[in-house]
């Protein structure tokens, strides 16, 4: 491998041993861990603590956080913090979140894009130590500044990556973040996609596709067994595909599938209707949009995923998490 990789770690272990994974992955010259924040389970920024005071110099980054449910002052000053504990060594991923989970909690995801933007613009400018004044159509903030009082007032290396699906969010990131966190479950055209409306979005701000970053999350089964990988795999793939459809379809599923899973799958899906729709996966769509079988093949996918323009794999380990450390291993 000639290019960096990152782990990825959702809810499915204790934060303690978290911390081990995270511990092992500077160990095994991984760039950078990555903790999740989609569903109702797990905040992201208190593990993200936790990895950060285990280790020495590995990255923690919001795989990712959603723009809404936080004051944008209220997020900058989380990442300040977040930056004294472990100075230069954070990310701030950041995301539009998905429904119907929003809408359940009381959240109408009106205008993501303008939204968005100025969250980015105001959360930059104050971990930038500005004093900033802004009245958008969601964002409101009068003279606001992070206050420091018993510290040295520095400006925070923190880098805003967004983590965008749709080609209009695509294009926003080109032009105003540092990174793109692509999604995971997409096949490698999706990619292609991806990087045509990324160059599109930077081009708008004087920048080339070269000036953002491009970490991508990829789920990654790992087995010495092929059949057992893909296994693995299945049940993660049919949960995607009965609850997240728009990254399915974005991903190149075809509807019939999406909609013969969705009429097994309630939401929020009981594990009995996930195995039930699993048997109607077959191996090629869990293959299509993830990196699993044997470690040679599993490095193999994910060396397509590169090639089509992600710049750092962030893999999302099921089962195993060691043996994927492990098989990725560049140090």
């Amino acid at each position: 491998m000639n290019y960096p990789v990152a782990l990825y770690l959702q809810d499915a272990h204790p934060i303690r041993e978290g911390m081990e994974f995270a511990q092992a992955a500077e160990a095994a010259g991984f760039a950078a861990v990555w903790q999740a924040e989609s569903r109702l389970v797990r905040e992201a920024t208190v593990p993200m603590a936790a990895f950060a005071s285990v280790t020495d110099h590995i990255k923690i980054g919001s795989g990712v956080v959603d723009c809404w449910s936080r004051n944008p002052a209220r997020l900058a000053a989380t990442f300040s913090t977040l930056d004294d504990l472990a100075p230069g060594r954070m990310i701030l991923g950041i995301g539009a979140w998905w429904d119907p989970l929003a809408a359940k909690v009381g959240i109408t995801r009106s205008k993501p894009l303008t939204t968005m933007r100025e969250i980015v613009t105001v959360v930059r400018a104050l971990l930038h130590n500005e004093t900033v004044t802004f009245d958008g159509q969601y964002v409101h903030l009068d003279g606001i500044e992070l206050d420091y009082v018993y510290q040295d007032r520095r400006a925070k290396d923190v880098p805003i990556y967004i983590g965008a699906t749709g080609m209009q969010m695509m294009e926003l990131t080109g032009e105003i973040a540092d990174g793109v966190v692509l999604n995971y479950l997409v096949a490698p055209d999706y990619n292609r996609r991806a990087m045509e409306h990324l160059a599109i979005g930077a081009a708008k701000a004087g920048r080339s596709i070269d000036d953002i970053d491009r970490p991508q999350l990829v789920v990654c089964s790992v087995h010495e067994d092929h059949d057992t990988a893909i296994e693995m795999a299945r049940l993660m793939v049919t949960q995607y595909l009965g609850q997240q459809p728009h990254i399915m379809k974005a991903s190149g599923v075809p509807q019939s599938l999406l909609d013969a899973v969705g009429e097994v799958m309630t939401w929020p899906a009981t594990h009995e209707q996930v195995e039930a729709a699993s048997k109607l996966v077959p191996d090629e769509i869990v293959q299509m949009i993830t990196a699993s079988g044997t470690p040679a093949e599993a490095r193999a996918r994910v060396d397509q995923y590169v090639a089509d323009g992600c710049t750092c794999p962030i893999l999302y380990p099921l089962g195993d998490v060691q043996a994927t450390i492990d098989a990725f291993a560049v140090a």
